[in-house]
């Protein structure tokens, strides 16, 4: 089996009924019907008794909504393994409650599932090694990317009033629906506070004491509904890489939206744009067995930092600045290079234009246009 969850209205359920043969929707009445009728009665709606040159695929939507989802989802597939495909699609339920238990461990892989990156833009394919060549993404596209956002519907609309709608019903939903569903925090308008105070700070670090002073909470508190928020989709969090590092800090994580459309700053609207394109690539290179990758940050006690370091298999594999416009290498990202052993170290500028050049072919700290270097990722 195959649990694909990601951010709401990220795509989960177009690229479900584009795979499926048969797809059931746990919100449909009828599908519910049949989910209701056990194994057996999908395995008849399916014909799954009759064989075929390929094994069909079975998508099932919004089934953790279902209170005993696992455990149909294990009966159905210890008793047709052999004959189907199986995937399963959800967003925060799906991922919490997956974690949550290990009644279906050794039966799924889990693939998590992102909005639109230069690369799936460029046309780029599930990528069977890590890094593949440049390729040219359109001025127009770029500009709908940095604007809109890589959620499908804002970024094909691109219309500025119908962008403003979907963040304000999206946001909606986050809070009404599945923070409301997932949890159970009494204190829910001081989570919507705190959501808000941290949708000003994208690419900043986390000062747990801090955030729960300004929302009158306990650290442990805030760090919980942080940790729900992203569960959520909302944001995720940077943690800082300090191995081998002389001074480095170990706490603290930077925090970084999900959407970086409704973000006015330049600098920090650039800086998630890197951070969301790097999160889908090490997220994508792990779950399709690449390697164990994970992305971080490196910061010290004299404020010196990198935005970012990729991480392969417990090494620094590349550090990454993203900036606006500053081609002159910054002496930090010189100075990490040398400690960390990393292969490669990018200035990524998102003024650049784009130029054919392959990134990785640089061992030494290279200032690189964001097209080029976005379009070789994922």
């Amino acid at each position: 089996m195959l649990f694909m969850s990601g951010p709401r209205q990220a795509g989960k359920t177009t690229v479900a009924k584009q795979l499926a043969d048969h797809y059931f929707d746990w919100d449909n009445r009828n599908h519910q019907q049949l989910i209701l009728g056990g194994p057996e009665a999908i395995a008849k709606a399916c014909e799954l008794s009759t064989p075929k040159e390929r094994l069909p695929v079975l998508a099932f939507d919004e089934l953790h909504k279902f209170p005993r989802w696992k455990n149909f989802l294990k009966g159905f597939f210890d008793t047709y393994e052999d004959q189907c495909r199986i995937l399963v699609t959800g967003s925060a339920k799906l991922d919490v409650y997956r974690r949550g238990g290990d009644s279906l461990m050794g039966r799924y892989f889990p693939y998590r599932i992102h909005p639109f990156s230069v690369a799936e833009l460029c046309g780029k394919v599930v990528p069977s090694e890590l890094v593949s060549g440049p390729t040219p993404l359109g001025a127009t596209q770029w500009r709908a990317l940095q604007q809109y956002g890589g959620f499908p519907e804002p970024l094909l609309k691109s219309d500025n009033r119908f962008s403003t709608r979907w963040q304000t019903l999206r946001n909606e939903r986050l809070f009404k629906e599945d923070l409301r569903d997932l949890t159970r925090i009494q204190e829910f308008s001081l989570l919507e506070i705190m959501a808000r105070i941290l949708g000003s700070r994208s690419g900043e670090q986390l000062i747990f004491s801090n955030l729960a002073d300004q929302i009158q909470v306990s650290p442990k508190t805030a760090k919980e509904w942080v940790n729900t928020l992203v569960s959520t989709y909302y944001g995720f969090l940077v943690r800082p890489w300090f191995r081998n590092l002389n001074k480095a800090l170990r706490k603290e994580p930077k925090w970084f939206l999900r959407d970086w459309s409704g973000i006015s700053d330049p600098g920090q609207r650039t800086e998630t744009l890197i951070a969301c394109h790097l999160l889908k690539a090490v997220e994508c290179w792990t779950d399709l067995g690449l390697g164990n990758f994970e992305l971080c940050y490196i910061r010290d006690k004299q404020k010196r930092e990198v935005d970012f370091a990729v991480i392969r298999d417990e090494q620094v594999w590349f550090l990454v600045e993203a900036k606006q416009s500053e081609t002159t290498i910054s002496p930090t990202l010189k100075h990490y290079q040398e400690a960390t052993g990393a292969k490669h170290a990018f200035q990524v500028l998102c003024s650049l234009p784009y130029e054919r050049i392959d990134c990785f072919a640089y061992s030494h700290p290279v200032a690189v246009p964001a097209l080029t270097f976005l379009s070789q990722l994922v």
